[in-house]
């Protein structure tokens, strides 16, 4: 059975947390954070999990880090 390649930029952005789900960074806290408001900043800091949706698709793509 051949290696699967490792999709470059998934290794970056995903993480596996002790119990195997995967964690990801949450969206729109790049640019135009003036008109948002601080506490919705605030809590764009935070990680959240991989939907189970999503979850597969992910995995497929970083099959060797754990």
């Amino acid at each position: 059975m051949p290696k699967i390649k490792t999709h470059s930029s998934s290794k970056k952005r995903f993480n596996f947390t002790g119990t195997g789900k995967i964690k990801r960074a949450k969206a729109y806290k790049r640019h135009i954070l003036t008109k948002k408001p601080t506490k919705r900043t605030r809590k764009l800091r935070k990680s959240t999990l991989v939907s189970d949706a999503n979850a597969r698709t992910v995995r497929m793509l970083i099959p060797y880090k754990k």
